[in-house]
């Protein structure tokens, strides 16, 4: 293993244990839905300052044949693991303000020792950003604790689902493009198509994701329509996506696995949706 990963790998278990012993505090799942909604939040963020803004470039070596590739893990380590588990502690738990600005400062230290190990490195992107993100980012997140402490229902409960099921919609969208090579997109964007691969990754998981969050919430007489509905329209859209010239389908099952994990995504945006409706329980 690379000098590179074990920083990485040992960023992303750090945070694994913190969550843990959240949800081992809280004994609640709506520390969970928390986190995933914090996720969600960066991975917005991430598709416009990283994904197109092109900030910062990080180094991890976990994927030796892609070097963009092996950025969007160091990206994910980042933005999916250490600071939303983080922003979770500091909300679920109620740290005040010493402790944010000890997490802020943290941060800004570890950013300045992968720059400076040069397992990281910016383009235009500055520490005294990131600093000035987290000091919203982390304090949204205790707003967003408080509201999750309740039910939740109309454009609220949208706006949070869509944050909540969005990460597991990319996530699972680009890694096995990542790490199979199963299929790449091609729009002349950038110059590197994994570039164009992972911008427009981006925007299909956040289409893909806001068509689950809407068909989720029909009330209709019959429900398994959405399921039929569902995979028929993704794998009409990567059917046009391919007749386009956009997307490039590599090995036989790539098809498949977006239609079957939109039939996925759809029912666990079903159940999360029903979560975010009743509330936590009275003990919680």
């Amino acid at each position: 293993m690379e000098f590179n990963s074990y920083w990485y790998l040992g960023l992303g278990i750090l945070s694994i244990l913190l969550l843990i012993y959240v949800y081992i505090k809280t004994r609640s799942c709506r520390s969970l839905l928390l986190f995933g909604t914090i996720v969600g939040l960066g991975y917005l963020i991430e598709a416009v300052i990283y994904n197109f803004g092109q900030s910062y470039q990080y180094y991890p070596k976990l994927i030796k044949h892609d070097t963009i590739y092996d950025s969007n893990m160091g990206a994910i380590a980042s933005n999916a693991l250490a600071l939303p588990v983080v922003a979770t502690f500091i909300a679920t738990l109620r740290k005040n303000w010493i402790w944010i600005f000890f997490f802020i400062s943290l941060f800004a230290g570890i950013e300045w020792t992968f720059l400076k190990l040069h397992i990281y490195s910016h383009n235009w992107w500055k520490i005294g950003f990131t600093s000035f993100g987290l000091l919203v980012y982390f304090p949204l997140a205790k707003v967003f604790h408080q509201l999750l402490s309740n039910p939740l229902n109309g454009f609220l409960h949208s706006i949070f689902l869509f944050l909540i099921v969005s990460p597991f919609s990319g996530s699972l969208h680009i890694m096995p493009i990542m790490f199979l090579s199963n299929r790449y997109y091609e729009l002349c964007w950038f110059d590197n198509l994994s570039q164009d691969t992972t911008a427009f990754s981006a925007l299909f998981y956040i289409g893909a994701s806001l068509f689950y969050v809407w068909i989720a919430k029909r009330h209709w007489k019959f429900k398994w329509v959405k399921y039929v509905l569902t995979p028929l329209l993704i794998f009409t859209v990567n059917i046009l996506l391919q007749k386009a010239g956009i997307l490039h389908s590599q090995v036989w099952w790539d098809p498949w696995y977006y239609v079957i994990l939109s039939v996925v995504l759809l029912k666990l945006t079903v159940s999360i949706s029903k979560h975010l409706s009743i509330g936590p329980p009275k003990n919680a």
